[in-house]
């Protein structure tokens, strides 16, 4: 009964070591943070090709877990984000703040979210496309 015993416990320990080492084995599911990233002197529009920063005037970016997409201008960004398509990714969409923000050059340090930022329409100030979205995070 003694050896019967020890044999028990032994395979019970053995078990217990291999459901351990098991779990350690799991994968955790690690979050990504979706926070606006700077933009970078070659950086192309993911809509139409042109380079970013030869542009003056607010742009855009769109976060997901798969990467970033970034857009010369707010317009194109909106644009592509209306698409029925791209609605279904869970991305966090991102432009400049202008009132914190140069025109020429806008500022990476001042990227807002895209959702609550106040719109304006109608400026002379001339943007990748042409005529252009202003965003800002005050009205």
């Amino acid at each position: 009964m003694n050896r019967l015993y020890h044999h028990g416990i032994r395979a019970l320990l053995l078990l217990a070591l291999g459901l351990g080492l098991a779990a350690c084995g799991e994968k955790e599911e690690v979050k990504q943070a979706l926070d606006p990233v700077a933009f970078h002197e070659n950086d192309e529009c993911h809509v139409c090709g042109m380079v970013i920063s030869d542009f003056p005037g607010p742009k855009g970016q769109a976060v997901e877990k798969g990467g970033v997409k970034k857009f010369c201008s707010t317009a194109e960004m909106l644009g592509w984000w209306l698409q029925p398509e791209n609605k279904l990714l869970d991305a966090k969409l991102y432009v400049h703040d202008m009132g914190k923000s140069q025109w020429e050059h806008p500022d990476d340090a001042h990227l807002i979210d895209a959702t609550s930022a106040y719109y304006v329409i109608g400026t002379s100030l001339k943007g990748a496309m042409g005529a252009s979205l202003a965003s800002f995070s005050d009205e």
